[in-house]
């Protein structure tokens, strides 16, 4: 598979003046919101009662996770978004909206449901280390009041929207139902359509823009176990077949990724991060990226680079990150 060409002074450029237009354009951005809680504290000793480690806490720290972190991403790189997701009617789904007010998301799209839990994932973190993660969650489909009350909200807004990213985390908003509604009422409009996906769910991504799995996911969902050059091209080839979308990007870590064109194009894009602390979000930065990059005018090709170039920053920071543009200015002017 080909390299990525390395850019020109014109291509940097133009790279440049997409970043320097993303408040120009709007998103609407759905799926599982989640709240992230951090605990930083040190390990002493062993505990008496049982071979684990004490972690003496110092510190707490609760961050826009999942779907929501998408948002902080498209936030923080200075695009206009709307939340589509469920919250519980409980203190963590407070906190989440509180901070979604902080950074002027919009939330009417947010439907609160009394019997569900907030997603909330916490992890205990010593020494940069991640010491063991605590979900609080319901992975039931959400009930079909509150999908209609989301697809609505989509509905009403798609005249202002100019790409819409889906973050499917398998907690139970992104349906066959939602899918099915999403692509009634985006076909024949001008608008993207971007989805991480789960493997589970793998039937219902079918049309749209562009699929974004990890290298496993890919694997698991082609049916394709990819173990070098060829097998990775069959999966990416057969992914882009079976569900008839636009594009496939397969990301593979510290290998890159690689972006599959129902043209017949491929490209393979080497990754640029030179320290990997933790890759928690990465994802999300990806698909933030790649929906803005899209809505400006960018290819995909174009779109992934840029979107490869912002994980290759998170992925140097440990806990759950969020890009801003001027990071990505300066990562541009450095590749």
């Amino acid at each position: 598979m080909p390299n990525h060409p390395d850019l020109t002074a014109s291509d940097k450029q133009r790279l440049r003046e997409a970043v320097s237009s993303f408040p120009r354009f709007h998103l609407l951005v759905a799926g599982d919101l989640m709240l992230d809680t951090f605990i930083w504290g040190e390990v002493r000793r062993i505990s008496p009662e049982a071979p684990v480690p004490v972690v003496e806490v110092r510190e707490e720290t609760r961050l826009l996770g999942g779907t929501a972190n998408v948002v902080h991403n498209v936030s923080r790189l200075g695009g206009k978004v709307s939340v589509v997701g469920v919250v519980g009617d409980d203190s963590p789904g407070r906190q989440l909206r509180r901070l979604l007010d902080e950074i002027s998301v919009e939330t009417d799209g947010l439907i609160a449901i009394g019997n569900r839990p907030t997603t909330v994932k916490t992890r205990i973190i010593a020494r940069n280390q991640q010491v063991v993660r605590i979900d609080h969650e319901s992975s039931v489909p959400v009930s079909r009041d509150s999908t209609e009350g989301m697809l609505d909200f989509i509905r009403n807004n798609l005249p202002r929207i100019d790409g819409i990213v889906i973050s499917d985390y398998a907690k139970g908003v992104v349906t066959p139902e939602f899918m099915d509604a999403v692509r009634a009422a985006t076909r024949g409009l001008d608008i993207p359509v971007i989805v991480d996906p789960k493997v589970k769910h793998a039937e219902i991504y079918r049309e749209v823009t562009m699929v974004t799995p990890n290298h496993h996911e890919a694997a698991r969902m082609a049916g394709i176990e990819i173990h070098d050059e060829d097998s990775l091209v069959r999966a990416g080839r057969h992914l882009l077949e079976h569900l008839n979308c636009k594009a496939v990007l397969i990301t593979r870590g510290k290998d890159g990724m690689s972006l599959f064109h129902h043209t017949g194009d491929m490209a393979h894009i080497p990754t640029v991060a030179r320290r990997v602390f933790d890759v928690t979000g990465a994802g999300d930065t990806v698909s933030a990226v790649l929906g803005l990059g899209v809505a400006s005018g960018l290819t995909m090709k174009e779109s992934a680079l840029l979107a490869n170039l912002a994980a290759g920053i998170v992925v140097g920071e440990v806990g759950t990150a969020a890009v801003s543009a001027a990071q990505l200015l300066s990562a541009l002017d450095t590749y």
